[in-house]
């Protein structure tokens, strides 16, 4: 069965512009479904979108919000009007990379916005209309960081912690439902924002960067089949041994020493 028959015809990507949402919007695009794509810069957007209309003969749409605005889910509620979301793409996220108390509350709360209650918001929104049709796709991007405690990445660990528990909670409620939900816990993924951070090597045991398109392509593997997985065979080993192994209080110190090596903190 394709992707359109299972879900419906139109995908919203949030954080679409590059890196793991642009590989999203490429996947489904290639599967034939039209895409309603959302990020703060237009341009990257355009771009993106323009291309992939050419390649795949999909209908595109670019919506320009910042997700860390109060009112953005409802905003996107209203640019998308009457159409029908089928998938929903949820990767955007804001982090800061450094000691708490060295960032502003103010940033703070825009990641706390960006990264949890506004993808909360939009899956209550579309989530809804998913269940009166009986289908469709919801795909929360989580990470590693947010599975123990992760210094100098305390705000953005904390919302990913969120948002792997929000994704396999709706699982378990609306796997009868024949609504899918997953969280995509990704390691260190090779995308643009990730490369801007400029990271050290943390050692050769280091799980391997994946490439977005990879973690897309797990990711689509097993939406309909586990509520949360983490991708990359590397990633899976290292998460084995952390979570299974270790004693908590070892995980929490290599996670922020780890960090710490990468960005000479």
């Amino acid at each position: 069965m394709s992707l359109t028959e299972k879900y419906g015809n139109t995908a919203l990507v949030a954080g679409a512009s590059e890196g793991i949402g642009a590989a999203f919007s490429t996947f489904l695009a290639a599967a034939g479904m039209d895409l309603v794509m959302v990020a703060r810069r237009r341009e990257p957007l355009d771009i993106l979108a323009f291309s992939l209309t050419e390649k795949y003969h999909v209908k595109t749409t670019v919506i320009c919000c910042d997700l860390s605005d109060q009112n953005a889910a409802q905003s996107l509620k209203e640019a998308v009007c009457d159409r029908e979301i089928s998938v929903l793409v949820y990767n955007a996220a804001l982090s800061y990379i450094g000691l708490f108390e060295k960032n502003s509350s103010e940033h703070h709360n825009h990641i706390a916005r960006a990264n949890m209650v506004t993808p909360m918001n939009l899956v209550h929104i579309f989530g809804e209309n998913m269940l009166k049709k009986g289908k469709g796709a919801i795909i929360l991007m989580a990470s590693l960081a947010g599975f123990q405690g992760s210094g100098f990445l305390t705000a953005y660990a904390a919302t990913k912690a969120f948002t792997r528990v929000l994704a396999e909670s709706l699982w378990y409620e609306w796997k009868g439902r024949s609504v899918d939900v997953i969280a995509c816990c990704a390691g260190a993924t090779a995308t643009e924002n990730y490369l801007r951070t400029n990271p050290g090597r943390t050692g050769f045991f280091a799980p391997r960067v994946q490439r977005p398109e990879e973690v897309v392509k797990e990711c689509m593997k097993n939406l309909g089949r586990k509520p949360s997985f983490v991708s990359g065979l590397g990633n899976r080993i290292a998460s084995f041994f952390m979570h299974k192994i270790l004693p908590r209080k070892t995980a929490v110190n290599i996670m922020g020493n780890t960090t710490r090596k990468m960005y000479h903190l």
